[in-house]
């Protein structure tokens, strides 16, 4: 403070070392992002080699999501107690172990396993990435474009995650995707000592593991049950996992608000601005995560690309992606935030209905074209939103505050995979089941009834294998197109809330 009392503006600026600093930060955000979108294109293959039902299969897919989602608020918390770049370099260094774990799966159980922790480990590295910024990066403008680059990782790792994919798939067998993030988690653990400071809660509460079994036990259950529906399963067992699930998060919220030192501070969400910037980051995340799978299993099982021509045509979206959130800083300066997420969710959805259309006409150029609309309009609203849920927290808090805005993007990533994966997989098994080709083997119906990966699988010497794959392709393609209205739908639907909701808030300065 100068002798006039005013403080200096500068003293909050970042240096060159949290430049750096954010760098590093990068590495573990562009692992994440790359395990996840490799995997999407090494799901027919893995479909071939282990056979896995098409339950196991979805559970293969967003296992990782859920028990990341379901495991984010303890490591949040567990990172403001024991330091944040020590949970970071230990989660790091579990996420390199597992991978290895997962590459050499030899069944459809062991790899669902490996994912389950990988998930776990991949909850120590995110909201640790996000709470380190918003220590580093004290200066509002510098943060709001610091968490644009924290978006953008993912997005790199995300766009480049399916050409690395292609590439080892195109030589190698389906578990060489996962040794890929082996060597970013060899370099951090190599620098990130170094380079990135420590931060944690000197006087935090009490670490509630039972608060965490009971967010865990609150989600899975559900997620399994609206499963369980779309594949044909039992009413009654799916409505009871549903039923419990409910239970168990009656429960999480009841212990959260008589806990002097909860979780997950539920006071947060009295904030009416605070509560509809996470409704939108879920819809937004759920529609992100959720065509993921969709597009890639459309450009390689109906269109008929490889594994590297599927990867080669998603770079497109993640560039968009990646200008969509290093353009972030610059509409703020233009419009409120409620506009620029209002307009960049209209935009998206816009791209999903593009989408849809190219899906009936069978166009590459208008999938990609539409995908690349989505990304750029979908991509502001993700960092917008998670420096507002950081800002709002005090510093002390900054951990959970960071795992709250992780939680919600990556449970609304988690539900889009399962539950418009579950619709796909629904709409597919109805079209598929009206157009059944007459003559077809039990054997042969049922395996094409799990899921286009498997129907692909079919041997060629059944006689009814081309007949059958060709009915399949077409029953996808309606499935993809509806799945994609829907994601327009949702879209809109967010666009509305943040428009509604968020009118007042203004641009930070």
């Amino acid at each position: 403070m100068g002798a006039s009392g005013i403080t200096d503006p500068r003293a909050d600026r970042a240096t060159y070392r949290e430049w750096i600093g954010l760098g590093i930060i990068a590495l573990p955000c562009i692992l994440y992002a790359m395990d996840l979108t490799v995997l999407n294109l090494a799901v027919p293959s893995l479909s071939a080699d282990l056979k896995p039902t098409a339950a196991q299969l979805l559970w293969v897919v967003d296992i990782y999501g859920f028990l990341a989602a379901g495991t984010l608020l303890i490591m949040g918390a567990l990172g403001d107690r024991i330091g944040r770049r020590k949970l970071l370099l230990i989660g790091s260094a579990a996420f390199g172990l597992l991978s290895l774990v997962a590459a050499f799966a030899r069944s459809a159980e062991m790899l669902i396993l490996a994912r389950a922790l990988l998930g776990i480990a991949g909850a120590t590295m995110a909201p640790s990435t996000l709470s380190l910024i918003s220590n580093m990066f004290r200066d509002n403008r510098q943060r709001t474009f610091a968490v644009s680059v924290w978006v953008a990782s993912f997005s790199f790792g995300g766009a480049i995650g399916p050409v690395v994919g292609g590439l080892l798939l195109s030589h190698f067998w389906w578990g060489a995707v996962f040794l890929v993030p082996i060597p970013i988690t060899v370099v951090l653990l190599v620098v990130g000592p170094v380079l990135l400071p420590e931060h944690k809660t000197p006087n935090a509460g009490r670490l509630d593991v039972l608060s965490a079994a009971l967010s865990l036990a609150a989600v899975l259950p559900v997620i399994f049950g609206i499963k369980l529906v779309a594949e044909g399963g039992g009413l009654v067992l799916s409505a009871s996992a549903v039923a419990l699930g409910l239970v168990f998060g009656v429960l999480f919220v009841s212990r959260q608000m008589a806990l002097p030192d909860p979780l997950l501070d539920l006071r947060l969400f009295k904030q009416s601005v605070v509560a509809a910037a996470l409704a939108v980051n879920v819809l937004d995340f759920f529609v992100g995560f959720g065509i993921l799978v969709l597009v890639a299993q459309y450009l390689q099982l109906v269109l008929g690309l490889n594994p590297l021509e599927a990867g080669l045509w998603s770079i497109p979206a993640g560039l968009g992606f990646i200008a969509g959130s290093l353009l972030t800083s610059v509409v703020l300066k233009l419009m409120r935030p409620a506009h620029a997420l209002g307009f960049g969710l209209a935009l998206g959805a816009g791209g999903l209905a593009l989408m849809a259309y190219a899906a009936e006409m069978h166009s590459l150029i208008l999938i990609v074209l539409g995908n690349v609309l989505f990304s750029i309009g979908s991509a502001p609203g993700i960092a917008i939103v998670a420096d507002l849920v950081v800002s709002a927290a005090p510093k002390e808090r900054s951990g959970a505050a960071s795992a709250l805005s992780e939680t919600a993007s990556e449970f609304g990533g988690a539900l889009g995979i399962a539950l418009l994966g579950s619709l796909a997989t629904l709409l597919y098994r109805s079209a598929l089941g009206t157009a059944m080709p007459t003559g077809a083997s039990d054997d042969a119906m049922e395996t094409a009834l799990r899921g286009i990966g498997t129907a692909s699988s079919l041997a060629p010497s059944l006689g009814e294998g081309n007949v059958l794959l060709s009915a399949a392709r077409s029953a996808y393609t309606s499935a993809a197109a509806g799945s994609f209205l829907a994601a327009a739908g949702i879209m809109l639907l967010a666009a509305i809330v943040a428009v509604a909701m968020l009118r007042n808030l203004k641009t930070r300065g």
